[in-house]
């Protein structure tokens, strides 16, 4: 079996899930999202994302991940799990491939929700949160990173996480720079779940925290410390 034949059947396994999700998954009520300093999609609803890097750079596409990740984990992360990694019921979003196929499933389900048996599973969140909004999470949700990538390097972010925390008390001794290399180093080796180029795993964020500061310590060791949580 190839590698994206696996990825497609792992998908359709994951999603078929949705069949089994708590009545509870209908009862959110959609929280607003604030898409400031992202481009505009217009009123006809896309079936490809437009905020990958590739498309509209670095930049924006970071901005779409922050922005997606507040609008995930005000609106799916209930049922989704922390850093969309699923407890079960629900399905895991992480598998949906970066690309078209994995885009259209996801807007179609975005868009109208899921009912079954007169039982909605999942709420339509198209109209209210809008097209923006969905992009930008389906942009966080396929940069997750993976599970066995991040079990490969955990000892030693808790480790480097460790040190941080001391730089946040007391910063004299700290290379940042250093730190950043090699926190870059250990992102650029994280994969996604998805197939997506760059994982926005624990030691990608806080490689991009890190400033020399002690409060850029204070967050940089949150940061690592949420994301090893949510990997276990």
């Amino acid at each position: 079996m190839t590698a994206f034949t696996l990825k497609s059947a792992c998908a359709a396994l994951a999603l078929s899930a949705v069949a089994t999700l708590v009545q509870a998954h209908g009862d959110v009520a959609p929280q607003a999202v604030d898409t400031a300093g992202l481009p505009e999609t217009g009123d006809d609803w896309l079936t490809e994302n437009p905020y990958r890097a590739e498309a509209v750079g670095e930049e924006v596409w970071a901005r779409a991940v922050e922005i997606g990740a507040s609008g995930y984990n005000q609106n799916c992360a209930r049922c989704h799990g922390l850093e969309a990694i699923s407890g079960g019921l629900a399905p895991d979003v992480r598998f949906l491939e970066a690309e078209e196929y994995g885009d259209e499933w996801y807007i179609e389900r975005f868009r109208f929700g899921y009912t079954q048996n007169g039982t909605t599973k999942m709420p339509e969140f198209g109209e209210l949160l809008g097209q923006d909004a969905a992009w930008a999470i389906r942009t966080y949700i396929e940069t997750r990173p993976d599970d066995v990538s991040m079990e490969e390097v955990a000892d030693e972010l808790k480790a480097l996480r460790d040190q941080i925390v001391g730089y946040a008390s007391d910063a004299s001794t700290a290379d940042a720079d250093a730190l950043k290399t090699r926190l870059s180093e250990i992102a650029a080796n994280i994969e996604t779940v998805s197939g997506a180029p760059v994982a926005d795993s624990a030691a990608y964020r806080a490689a991009n925290l890190i400033d020399g500061t002690q409060e850029a310590y204070a967050r940089a060791a949150e940061a690592l410390t949420i994301g090893l949580s949510a990997a276990h």
